[in-house]
């Protein structure tokens, strides 16, 4: 895949129009007002049947399933290339290459909401758990948060971990602790909690990862207010207070202690680096755009800024940053129409490249603006301190240097 098709650039247009008509306008209540921003994203899904398609696929998938447990139908075997797939990865990329042109902040909210938590209900959960809260996930009718981070543990997510989950001798558990930088916990309907098992005699660094289905407004769940961050306003962020939730074992996700521990969460964390070079990729284009134009128009000197040479090797590094975020968004499009999948190295590495770049680039298009660049107004200002989670969430770019040269090193 060289370029986007015809029917793709469609896509890319209609989108592109809804988020100037839809977004655009509301930009500064959703980034720096506080209101939410699920009711914008409800009518993006519904506008363009993202809902509908939502749930043909989700009974399509259920249906087999049952099948399946029936004995009726057996297990599909792992697909192989489908011109499909390649179809769908590219119909997901696009959404979100157009988005993060504006508000990245949106992405990361509707992302979590529906691809981490009713993506784990959907690839780890009962048939039973995906009947009960999946579908409001997946159309956004109801907002969900994926919970692992918590004060203290940084990138060590598992080993610093201290939310626990004590069996209570009746089938089912109490769970106590706080998680922290939760992408849409001060209003998720639905969570997915990520804890140790308390297991007596254990050291704690051995203990099992398990996780859990909690709804609001169980008792002794707290969500706290929105935080004030830095940059992706759009995206609200909270923390989670847990004090003796008590929580039978049909919330247990998957329906055992063994069905989503730390390689199921480490699946989701690939899952998220995938999509990072799509939100660069938008964010660095519109900061070029931003840029060249403002090249172009701003005079010192008797001239544009854009004939000065040190303006135009910024320029130039931006489109090859541009250049290469697409092609990696391309490779990512291709691959998954083959039916294969990239090596951690390659991902954690698409990640690092990608959070770079936007970084990089964010901040060149504020210099090239100069003191303008600096005024909320310019939104290159904007782009800028959203660019920076890039290189936090979803592992920080020091972890995934790590994660790169252990797959390496692994392989040699």
């Amino acid at each position: 895949m060289i370029q986007w098709s015809e029917q793709q650039q469609m896509i890319q247009k209609m989108v592109r129009d809804f988020v100037e008509k839809e977004v655009v306008p509301q930009l500064d209540e959703i980034e720096y007002n506080g209101v939410p921003p699920y009711d914008i994203l409800r009518k993006l899904i519904k506008t363009f049947g993202m809902d509908v398609m939502a749930k043909q696929n989700f009974e399509k998938q259920l249906a087999r399933e049952k099948a399946i447990a029936a004995g009726e139908a057996e297990e599909k075997k792992k697909d192989g290339p489908s011109a499909m797939a390649g179809e769908e990865a590219a119909m997901r990329m696009i959404p979100i290459i157009e988005i993060c042109r504006h508000a990245q902040g949106l992405v990361t909210a509707m992302g979590v909401s529906m691809g981490l938590a009713g993506g784990a209900i959907m690839s780890k959960g009962t048939i039973e758990q995906k009947e009960r809260w999946a579908l409001p996930l997946l159309t956004l009718e109801k907002v969900g948060a994926w919970a692992i981070s918590e004060p203290n543990a940084g990138s060590d997510a598992f080993g610093q971990m201290k939310t626990v989950a004590r069996r209570d001798g009746e089938g089912g558990y109490i769970i106590n602790g706080s998680k922290t930088w939760i992408t849409n916990g001060p209003f998720a309907d639905t969570i997915i909690l990520i804890c140790k098992l308390d297991e007596e005699g254990v050291p704690a660094e051995q203990r099992k990862i398990v996780s859990f289905i909690l709804d609001s407004g169980m008792d002794g769940l707290e969500q706290s207010k929105p935080f004030k961050k830095m940059g992706i306003g759009s995206s609200p962020t909270g923390e989670l207070f847990l004090s003796d939730v008590k929580v039978g074992a049909d919330r247990l996700l998957g329906g055992s202690e063994d069905s989503y521990g730390r390689s199921g969460a480490k699946g989701t964390f690939m899952q998220e680096r995938a999509g990072v070079a799509a939100m660069a990729l938008g964010m660095v284009e519109r900061a070029m755009e931003l840029s060249v134009q403002y090249a172009n128009d701003r005079s010192q000197f008797g001239r544009p800024i854009g004939q000065n040479q040190l303006i135009q090797l910024k320029l130039a590094k931006m489109e090859v940053a541009r250049s290469n975020l697409q092609n990696m968004v391309f490779r990512y499009i291709e691959m998954t129409a083959e039916g294969k999948q990239m090596t951690l190295a390659e991902a954690s590495a698409m990640k690092l490249y990608a959070a770079q770049a936007a970084m990089e680039v964010a901040t060149e298009a504020v210099q090239i603006h100069g003191g303008y660049g600096y005024m909320r107004e310019s939104r290159v200002e904007q782009l800028m301190r959203d660019a920076k989670i890039l290189q936090i969430y979803a592992g920080t770019d020091e972890m995934q240097i790590i994660a790169i040269a252990r797959d390496l090193l692994a392989r040699a």
